[in-house]
C-alpha cells in the first residue's frame, strides 16, 4: 500500500496546487476586462468555493460507486484540455459578458455580478473536476472504517498544503516569471499529468478493493 498512498497524496497535493493557481492567476486574467477590484476577487474566491463544494459531493458519490481511480480520468482529461486552451477559448465569452451592456451604461448590479459570471464560465468546471480528487482518494485509502478519520484528515491536509503552495507559488513566482497564458498551459498540462497518476494508482490497486469493517 505504500506506493498507492504516495500516489494518492501526490494527487491531492497537486490537485490543490492546480486549483489555487487557477484561482490566483484567474484574477489576473479577469482583471483585464473587469478590473482587479474587490468584486473581481470576491467573485473568483466565491466561484472556486462553489466548485470545491460541488466537487467534494461529486467525488464522494463517484468514489462510493466506482472505487477505481481510473474513472477520474474522464473528469480530469477534459478539465486539463480546457485549462490548456483557456487563452484561446475564454476571451469570446468574456467579450460577450462585457459587450452585452451599452457603452458606459452598465448597471451597478452587473458591475458586481459580471465578474462572477465570467469566473463561473471559465473556472467552475475545471476546479470542480480537481476537487473530486480528495474525497475519491479518501474512499480508496480508508480500507477500515476505524481509520476513516485519520485518512481523511491526512488527505485533506495534503490537499491544503498543495493549495498553500499554489497560492504563494503563483503570486510570488509564476506571475512574475511567466505570461498568464503560459501559466494556464502549464496548469493544463499538470492536470493532464494527473490522469497518468490515476492510471498508475488504478493499476497498482487490487481490483475490487473496498473499504473493510474492522478495528
Amino acid at each position: 500500500m505504500v506506493k498507492q498512498k504516495i500516489i494518492a497524496f501526490l494527487l491531492v497535493f497537486l490537485g490543490g496546487f492546480a486549483v489555487m493557481i487557477l484561482e490566483i492567476v484567474g484574477v489576473r486574467f479577469l482583471a483585464k476586462d473587469f478590473g482587479g477590484g474587490f468584486y473581481v476577487w470576491t467573485s473568483q474566491i466565491g466561484m472556486v468555493l462553489v466548485a470545491l463544494a460541488l466537487g467534494y459531493i461529486a467525488g464522494g458519490r463517484l468514489a462510493d460507486r466506482y472505487q477505481r481511480a481510473g474513472y477520474l480520468i474522464w473528469l480530469l482529461l477534459p478539465a486539463g484540455l480546457f485549462v490548456l486552451f483557456i487563452p484561446d477559448l475564454a476571451q469570446k465569452p468574456i467579450d460577450w459578458i462585457v459587450e452585452r451592456h451599452p457603452e458606459g451604461e452598465i448597471p451597478t448590479v452587473w458591475r458586481k455580478l459580471d465578474p462572477a459570471i465570467g469566473s463561473g464560465v471559465i473556472f467552475l468546471l475545471p476546479c470542480l473536476a480537481l476537487a473530486t480528487l480528495a474525497p475519491f482518494m479518501t474512499r480508496l485509502m480508508a480500507r477500515r472504517v476505524s481509520h476513516v478519520g485519520t485518512v481523511s484528515g491526512l488527505i485533506y491536509a495534503a490537499s491544503t498544503v498543495g493549495s498553500i503552495a499554489g497560492v504563494f507559488g503563483s503570486a510570488y513566482l509564476l506571475i512574475d516569471m511567466l505570461e498568464v497564458p503560459t501559466i494556464f498551459r502549464l496548469t493544463g498540462g499538470l492536470t493532464l499529468g494527473l490522469c497518468g497518476l490515476c492510471y498508475l494508482l488504478d493499476h497498482w490497486m487490487p481490483n475490487g478493493q473496498t473499504q473493510e469493517r474492522g478495528k
